[in-house]
């Protein structure tokens, strides 16, 4: 069941809890586009593991209000405030896709709070040194940046209909990706249970707007507002060296600019491999340091 919790500048977010409500708390920070009805374990499996799993409705996603202009920084302040609504004081976070630089943001800028970060098929920031942003990235990502580039008209020019296109048959939109997909990934997304979830989780995101996509996009696009050095808290990046959507050389950079991090790449996996490590990563990071 869902419920509203206020930011500290009075905006609505969304959220859910999944799983055990006295085991040990993780956020997890959903995909672009997406919501709160993003991939996450069974609430079953949760309970078995002692989790008890927060997700949100990103700014202008759902019925979260939007927060025009936000960097990727501000996702902490929004964890931040559901944390303290919840009355949890330190957490992990779980970040997959569009949420990996998020979960980051946490990492970076709540460190007294971030107990562990678990970061699955992540971009690096735009500004990353020595690594070539677009190399080996899907034409329709490259096109996206490429507009948010131009402005924020611009991008919301393009990703307004497509929004629409995906509203109006969250299935065929599925299918459609799914079909260029690399093998691995259309495996997975042959599951008939993940289609019904990625077909939900889109309607949800999109119901009201593009808002939140765009926002996305914009905030990937520019200065992240943290720097990844001054990051404490432990780190675990995933990635699959097929993924055409977040090329692995994004987190393989990350891995060398985040002090202690460690570095997973599964070469016969791609961006939707990370559903099939996300139970373990959000099991690792529910754990408090010197745990297990």
């Amino acid at each position: 069941m869902a419920w509203t919790i206020c930011a500290r500048d009075g905006r609505r977010l969304t959220v859910e809890q999944r799983g055990d409500p006295l085991g040990r708390p993780v956020f997890l920070l959903h995909g672009t586009p997406g919501s709160r009805l993003g991939p996450a374990p069974r609430p079953s499996v949760l309970y078995r593991m002692g989790v008890r799993l927060i997700t949100f409705d990103r700014p202008g996603y759902g019925d979260s209000d939007r927060r025009a202009g936000r960097a990727v920084s501000a996702a902490a302040e929004d964890v931040a405030a559901i944390a303290d609504a919840l009355g949890i004081d330190r957490f992990g976070v779980v970040g997959r896709s569009g949420g990996a630089p998020h979960a980051l943001a946490c990492a970076a800028l709540l460190p007294k709070r971030t107990a562990r970060v678990g970061v699955l098929v992540a971009l690096a920031p735009p500004d990353a040194a020595d690594l070539d942003w677009f190399d080996g990235m899907t034409e329709a990502n490259v096109h996206a940046y490429v507009n948010a580039a131009a402005g924020r008209h611009r991008l919301t020019a393009v990703l307004g209909p497509k929004s629409m296109t995906i509203l109006a048959d969250p299935a065929a939109s599925v299918a459609d990706m799914r079909s260029g997909l690399p093998e691995s990934d259309r495996r997975i997304v042959a599951d008939a249970g993940i289609q019904a979830m990625l077909e939900r989780n889109f309607a949800e995101g999109l119901r009201s707007s593009a808002d939140g996509w765009v926002d996305d996009v914009m905030a990937f696009s520019t200065g992240w507002g943290f720097d990844l050095a001054g990051i404490t808290a432990p780190v675990s990046l995933w990635h699959g060296a097929e993924d055409i959507f977040a090329p692995v050389e994004h987190t393989r950079w990350l891995g060398r600019n985040i002090p202690g991090a460690q570095v997973e790449v599964a070469d016969d996996a791609a961006h939707f491999g990370a559903l099939r490590v996300m139970t373990r990563f959000i099991g690792w990071a529910s754990h408090q340091d010197g745990e297990g």
